[in-house]
């Protein structure tokens, strides 16, 4: 059973598009349901048949067309769509996750060994760290999204990620979930650096790491779907929208006590929390999500998500 790319559906005989590379169920086989990229060709004299008619009105006619669009129809053509590229263009959470790990790679392994610049240092936190400090590194706003303090820290934003991240990009679409996750992600690293200087003026810390941008996922998610089953480590099975609530309540307590402010960023927390129900919210009734992740076959032949 392999689920619909279009729709989210779940069928037992799916439809693979040799164009596109992906997988539709029967609503969505036909490639003008699916705004398959392959439909460009049509308008080409050589894109899927040469006919050796005239083709000189043809042209003349698409001659016209803007050069945007002749343009996008170029790189639909030129863009693999099978392979890890092609995985990565129908995928932008693998893409985030794919950037998520080289952003570590560089931090930890190419600018110690390579550059001798070490984690830690001035110039390695002038790079990667949104700090109160220096906020006006407006570079630091992207990079400290990708940026993780540790292999732990980016593990679990890997794994929340790769659950949650499917979902609700399916739902949102890619140009959406983009913008989701990176103004989530800048907002809550100011939000950060904001209630640092305000509560704690003279304090030396920064901010990294996605848990923003994946927390304003989840709260999408949890507008959408508050009842979807979520199996903490495996075993303990708890609604989304308990889990959320849990979440804030711990990370606005922790915020305005003396609960680990150093080392986790609560106030980034609640901000794409914050953001994410928002949008969430302005979202819900146009689309519509499963009452739960499938990730993996259970017993019984039952699907289940298992976080």
């Amino acid at each position: 059973m392999a689920e619909c790319d279009q729709c989210g559906a779940y069928e037992s005989m799916p439809y693979h598009c040799r164009r596109c590379g992906d997988t539709f169920c029967a609503d969505h086989r036909l490639p003008e349901n699916h705004n398959c990229p392959g439909l460009n060709d049509w308008n080409e004299s050589k894109g899927v048949f040469n006919s050796g008619v005239d083709t000189s009105v043809e042209n003349r006619d698409r001659s016209e067309e803007s050069t945007i669009e002749r343009a996008k129809s170029i790189v639909d053509r030129q863009t693999p769509t099978s392979g890890v590229i092609g995985i990565l263009r129908r995928n932008t959470t693998y893409l985030f996750l794919g950037l998520m790990w080289a952003t570590f790679i560089i931090q930890f392994v190419i600018f110690p060994l390579f550059i001798d610049i070490s984690p830690g240092s001035s110039l390695w936190r002038s790079v990667f760290v949104l700090s109160p400090q220096q906020p006006m590194y407006v570079w630091t706003w992207i990079t400290s999204i990708f940026a993780h303090g540790g292999f732990t820290h980016i593990s679990v934003n890997s794994i929340a990620l790769y659950f949650f991240g499917p979902v609700v990009e399916r739902r949102l679409g890619k140009a959406r979930f983009v913008a989701l996750f990176l103004v989530a992600g800048v907002f809550a690293g100011l939000a950060q650096v904001g209630a640092t200087l305000l509560l704690n003026p003279g304090m030396q810390s920064g901010v990294v790491g996605s848990s923003g941008a994946i927390i304003a996922v989840m709260g999408v998610l949890t507008v959408l779907r508050p009842k979807l089953t979520v199996y903490l480590y495996f075993l303990l099975p708890v609604p989304l929208w308990i889990l959320t609530i849990g979440f804030a309540i711990f990370s606005a307590v922790a915020g305005l006590s003396a609960i680990g402010p150093g080392s986790v960023a609560n106030w980034a927390h609640l901000t794409g929390l914050g953001i994410g129900l928002a949008y969430g919210a302005v979202v819900k009734k146009r689309y519509d999500v499963p009452e739960s992740i499938h990730v993996g076959r259970g017993s019984g032949g039952s699907d289940r998500c298992r976080f």
